[in-house]
């Protein structure tokens, strides 16, 4: 299969391309900066923010599948408006478009969020992230549009960094004990992405772990993990901070996991809790 990786050089970009090439697909990813080091892989530079660059890279490269996991959080343009030029590039040439979203579209007021929910987003990068959903909807009916949580790995994300950090005191900061999200492993997400991609299935996804944890308790979970003190981790409250944003969201998988083989496992047991394999979906 011929795939293109919008976003290809970012965290899940970079797994989704690793895992493309391990089963001997055609893989072309985009950068913005600078390529991603992985062999096998057609880099190739795009800034999404220019429709035009996106339509002439979309047309030359001919993909059958699009993924575009692409993003800036402080930046409508990259969000909102570059969904929507990859959305269009993607129809014009007849593929199939999977969208990353995020649960940043949900505002936590109902906590618990399944695939029919409507986005009220109360940042903006939900409402960008909630934008570029209408607009993949509007141009292509037929893609998929998958929800996703924080996005942990085996060391690599941004989460696992800023706990390493945060417990050798090389910065300040609290991990906060009442925000609450559904982490997923970027191997489980990136291969239930490929899956969803070779489906017939449209429309909203969840692609989250199986359990809701704080961010606090993800870090302890990390630091047990990487061989940290658990207790050097900082706590705080979201509710006495300043920082804008949902408390508790909470992505209900349930309808997407019973179409997937591929298990989307919570952060107890990607993490390596013992007995946290029968934990319950959004407990």
């Amino acid at each position: 299969m011929k795939i293109l990786i919008v976003g290809g050089s970012g965290f899940l970009g970079s797994e989704l391309a690793r895992l493309c090439v391990a089963r001997g697909d055609e893989v072309a990813a985009t950068y913005m900066t600078r390529p991603g080091t992985l062999a096998g892989v057609d880099w190739r530079p795009c800034d999404v923010r220019r429709r035009v660059d996106v339509a002439g890279l979309v047309a030359a490269v001919r993909p059958r599948v699009v993924v575009n996991a692409a993003f800036r959080q402080a930046e409508w343009r990259s969000t909102a408006d570059g969904a929507a030029h990859v959305a269009l590039a993607a129809a014009a040439a007849g593929a199939r478009l999977v969208h990353v979203s995020s649960d940043a579209v949900f505002s936590g007021a109902a906590v618990h969020y399944d695939e029919t929910s409507a986005p009220d987003p109360i940042t903006p990068y939900g409402a960008a992230k909630a934008a570029a959903e209408t607009a993949v909807q509007a141009v292509a009916p037929d893609a998929v549009i998958a929800r996703t949580s924080l996005i942990v790995g085996d060391g690599g994300s941004s989460h696992e960094v800023l706990v390493h950090s945060l417990a050798s005191g090389r910065v300040s900061g609290a991990l906060f004990t009442d925000e609450m999200r559904c982490p997923v492993h970027v191997s489980d997400l990136a291969t239930a992405l490929l899956e969803l991609a070779a489906s017939s299935h449209a429309g909203v996804h969840h692609v989250a772990g199986a359990d809701a944890v704080s961010r606090y308790d993800l870090g302890r979970l990390i630091a047990r993990r990487d061989d940290l003190d658990p207790d050097a981790l900082p706590a705080g409250l979201r509710a006495d901070s300043t920082l804008a944003g949902p408390i508790d969201v909470r992505l209900d998988c349930t309808m997407t996991q019973r179409r997937l083989r591929t298990k989307l496992r919570g952060a107890r047991e990607f993490l390596g809790v013992p007995g946290a394999e029968g934990a319950g979906p959004g407990s």
